[in-house]
């Protein structure tokens, strides 16, 4: 039976035909793996997605988490989907063997996670949160911290979080007052609220560990003063058993449009109901210096930013093959030529406005979830290549591309989602079908880890122009060896070549004259549609390197692909056009607007 939350063959043809993880099995790293281990975690991923984590998501969506006053409850299947993924050792896969992981690439690992995003986006929300902060401590921690908080996450015993909002700052990280003061131990005591924080209280594990921003009394102002922290709901002994209550408390919970199954709270630490060695104050250990919690956190929000895209495209994946499984078996309606109003109706897939629906859902989903792939195939670029100049390369280039990985499945695989609901016509609407819910969880993508608009002030303002625009210049050269291979394989793949190429010629061009403005306000104003159209181009980058890779290949998956690419070709990236023009124009119309005027 076809699964309606991934198409595995797609899966394989981009991890193997396209970005050839088998080879990184030659690294030392990964030297214990290889293709067979790789399809076995992706198959066993498939199996408890499929079985655990799907079956719940309309169930945990109706019924979401209750706050009683004193604790969480949520419904039952939560807990033991949870119990079974951390049984099978795959919340811990792309983690070191000395901690209890399995040194899986990445890129593979990222695949896997797929699987539970697309089948429970809010079940699989507490160990996607658990292996981005286990991987920060990796990065950043103290032996100690590693020992104490990483390897119980390995094991799915902890499950972890990241505290950054509060209610008065929201995005304004420089506006957070939470305060953490030093003690004569070595340890601190923190005291604030945390707002918006998921997965931040449940009874789902044996702990939960939070990585809190806080800044120390005395430190320097706005962001150059933040300092990270660990909190453990529970304090740890030396010998690894769960101690006193810390000074965390669950002051509410938020009820959100979708992502319902995950709880989202409000945290108060310090507040003193809970006083560990009878003093008040949440205990916090501190991670690494003081004053760089901003750039070890960093690791964590890059980290889930393109996780978060990689959610958004998951999302779109399972709405379209919903919407692909419904236009085959729903029949409406009778071809334009039938003039016989008694001939049977036929599946209104083959009425072309459908056909159309399904496409752009299909050069979204799957474009996106490239894009996806491929930034993490970048990230093993970075850990695991022969030289240090090759891993410079893949950082960067990760860099440039992040607020896109993050932002463009965001938007484009929620409005495939629309989509699925309008192929769905009337029945999409109601809760009898998922696509409602797809819709309604995706719509906090764009919002999760940094909003939109913050992630188009990141890529003009910060990642295209850094290091004299070395960022930029490395994404053309990569992209212009796509166009030069496109260019060799002839045909419909060397007409999209030359289309991306002037397309890509463009974006240089307005990214220089926003810069030649000599105002940042003006630049940064457009800084939303800079990231709308370089999305485009980058995606359309992506369904350029899928076109050379199926070069030559005969069938209807292949034939798929080239279809999918044709339809971003020729209706998506036109789309550029009138956005480079206004670009280039440096428009002053949202920067002008005074607030009185509307």
């Amino acid at each position: 039976m076809r699964s309606l939350l991934l198409s595995r063959r797609d899966l394989d043809f981009l991890l193997h035909d396209w970005l050839d993880v088998g080879s990184l099995t030659a690294r030392p790293r990964f030297a214990e793996h290889s293709r067979t281990t790789f399809d076995a975690v992706l198959e066993l991923s498939e199996q408890v997605a499929t079985e655990q984590f799907a079956p719940h998501n309309r169930a945990a969506d109706l019924t979401e988490p209750r706050f009683d006053g004193d604790r969480v409850h949520m419904i039952p299947e939560v807990g033991e989907a949870l119990r079974v993924l951390g049984e099978t050792g795959i919340v811990g896969a792309g983690l070191d063997e000395s901690v209890g992981g399995m040194q899986l690439p990445q890129t593979v690992v990222q695949a896997c996670f797929l699987w539970f995003q697309a089948a429970n986006i809010a079940t699989a929300a507490y160990p996607f949160l658990t292996v981005a902060n286990a991987n920060l401590l990796m990065a950043h921690g103290s032996a100690e911290q590693v020992r104490t908080f990483v390897q119980p996450m390995v094991e799915g015993r902890y499950f972890g979080t990241m505290c950054l909002s509060e209610p008065q700052a929201g995005s304004s990280l420089a506006d957070i007052t939470t305060r953490a003061e030093p003690r004569d131990d070595g340890t601190y005591r923190l005291f604030g609220n945390k707002m918006w924080i998921s997965a931040g209280d449940h009874e789902l594990s044996e702990n939960i560990v939070h990585l809190v921003l806080a800044k120390v009394p005395g430190g320097p102002p706005g962001v150059k003063g933040i300092s990270l922290f660990v909190v453990p709901r529970f304090l740890v002994g030396p010998d690894g058993a769960r101690g006193d209550r810390n000074d965390v408390v669950l002051a509410g919970v938020n009820h959100k449009m979708g992502y319902r199954g995950t709880v989202n709270t409000l945290l108060n630490f310090g507040e003193g109901r809970h006083t560990p060695g009878g003093e008040p104050g949440a205990v916090g250990y501190l991670v690494g210096e003081q004053h760089r919690g901003l750039t070890y956190m960093f690791h964590m929000m890059n980290e889930a930013r393109v996780g978060v895209g990689g959610g958004a495209a998951a999302l779109g994946y399972t709405g379209y093959l919903h919407a692909l499984d419904y236009a085959r078996t729903r029949t409406q309606g009778r071809p334009v030529a039938a003039k016989d109003p008694a001939a049977p109706q036929v599946p209104i897939i083959e009425h072309p406005d459908v056909a159309r629906m399904l496409l752009a859902q299909k050069s979204y989903a799957e474009g996106a979830v490239a894009l996806t792939l491929y930034c993490a195939r970048l990230l093993d670029e970075e850990r695991t290549a022969a030289t240090p100049e090759d891993r410079a390369r893949a950082h960067l280039l990760l860099d440039v591309l992040t607020p896109i990985a993050k932002s463009w499945p965001s938007q484009w695989c929620l409005h495939a989602n629309d989509l699925a609901i309008q192929v769905h016509g009337g029945y999409g609407y109601t809760r009898e079908y998922a696509v409602e819910q797809f819709y309604r969880d995706n719509r906090l993508n764009p919002i999760h880890e940094g909003t939109h608009g913050i992630q188009g002030l990141d890529l003009l303002g910060r990642k295209v122009v850094m290091d004299g625009g070395a960022g930029l210049a490395l994404l053309v050269e990569t992209i212009t060896t796509t166009i030069g291979k496109a260019r060799a394989a002839g045909g419909e793949a060397a007409s999209h070549a030359d289309v991306l190429a002037a397309t890509v010629a463009s974006v240089e061009q307005v990214t220089a004259q926003l810069w030649a403005a000599g105002d940042p306000a003006v630049t940064l104003a457009n800084s939303s549609i800079y990231l709308e159209a370089v999305g485009h181009v980058v995606v359309a980058w992506m369904w350029l390197e899928q076109v050379v890779a199926a070069a030559g290949r005969s069938g209807d998956f292949f034939d798929g692909k080239r279809a999918a690419a044709r339809y971003f070709f020729r209706h998506e990236l036109p789309r550029t056009g009138p956005q480079l023009t206004l670009l280039a124009d440096l428009d002053r119309t949202t920067l002008d607007v005074r607030p009185e005027w509307f």
